[in-house]
């Protein structure tokens, strides 16, 4: 049998690491401590593997998700093996953290060490009109993997105001606190609006990661 879907570079990889890309498009984890991740983000598994729902683990954490339109739920994955993950078709990447933090925006969350502590924070100035955008934040030791719809540009936010559409915003700087801005204005809505009604308005010391689509990543539809 011959095809060019036996080419090396599409076989299993193995190089000993927890966390790692089997491809641009797919995470591969390698199974012993537990790991988090979206529900319906696996797409094969080897070895003795179990997938159970993940609760809020507290009632404050419990209502914010219950009202939060950018929550995503989460499965907790254990066992001895291998796990496949990807969405998509998104582009995947990995972000250790090392005691710090990184704030994670819409549906950009795949997998991350079940040992990290996360929560979700409400965006300043997301009310009624936006439908509540919230993020999560998460801090520890361990790896993150994040999906971009393509490949991303990472802004320095630190010297100017930085605006970003809250679908195109993957993550950014845990410091960075971002607001809830507004472009509209009347005469524009008399004329059906531009599409650009919301951006998250980021500036401080930091940076903002950006995808290049306003798609099914994010839960805003502006405009």
């Amino acid at each position: 049998m011959r095809s060019d879907i036996f080419d090396q570079t599409n076989l299993e990889v193995e190089n000993g690491q927890r966390f790692f890309l089997q491809n641009p498009k797919m995470l591969k984890v390698t199974l012993g401590e537990p790991v988090l991740a979206a529900k319906g983000a696996m797409v094969a598994y080897q070895g003795a593997v179990q997938f159970h729902h993940k609760g809020s683990d507290t009632l404050a954490k419990f209502v914010k998700r219950a009202i939060s339109s950018d929550d995503q739920a989460l499965m907790t994955v254990s066992g001895q093996g291998d796990v496949f993950f990807a969405r998509m078709a998104e582009d995947v990447f990995i972000i250790h953290l090392e005691g710090d933090a990184i704030s994670v925006g819409g549906q950009s969350l795949l997998a991350f060490d079940a040992t990290l502590q996360w929560d979700l924070h409400r965006t300043r100035g997301a009310g009624m009109m936006t439908g509540g955008l919230f993020n999560t934040l998460i801090q520890g030791h361990g790896a993150v993997a994040l999906t971009s719809d393509g490949k991303p540009v990472i802004l320095d936010c630190s010297q100017q105001p930085t605006f970003v559409d809250p679908n195109a915003a993957v993550c950014w700087s845990a410091n960075l606190v971002p607001e809830v801005v507004s472009s509209m204005n009347m005469s524009s809505l008399l004329r059906g609006g531009t599409g650009e009604a919301f951006q998250y308005k980021f500036h401080g010391p930091g940076f903002v990661v950006v995808q290049p689509s306003e798609g099914f990543s994010g839960v805003v539809q502006s405009g």
